[in-house]
């Protein structure tokens, strides 16, 4: 299973990717914003995309649009601090496929995971 994970923070993406590893998922990809995560998706081939939603540059949420304005139904999480029901609801309609709120448990993201791919 190859993730790309994205995030502004440096630090979070190393906790991503350390919770990942945990749980035997070891070929990551990051990206510090949206417009560089896209471009990555765009060269690339990934099983799942985990991203942040506040970003400068394209935010999350403009990433999952991107993504599925290009007819892909690769499964991407929002991991997010944006936990308001309005909030979760744009994100739906944006085409996530499912949300993970900040701070989370690398068990939390192992649930989310194995919703998708046998890990």
């Amino acid at each position: 299973m190859k993730v790309l994970v994205v995030d502004d923070s440096a630090t979070m993406r190393k906790i991503i990717i350390r919770a990942l590893g945990a749980v035997g998922v070891n070929d990551t990809a990051q990206a510090g914003d949206g417009a560089e995560a896209f471009e990555l998706f765009q060269q690339e081939s990934f099983d799942l995309v985990l991203t942040d939603w506040n970003m400068p540059n394209k935010s999350g949420i403009d990433l999952v649009k991107d993504i599925r304005s290009s007819g892909s139904t690769v499964p991407v999480v929002m991991i997010t601090t944006e936990a308001e029901k309005g909030r979760v609801l744009e994100a739906v309609q944006a085409g996530i496929s499912d949300y993970l709120v900040k701070p989370f448990t690398p068990e939390a993201l192992q649930q989310k995971l194995e919703k998708f791919a046998a890990v």
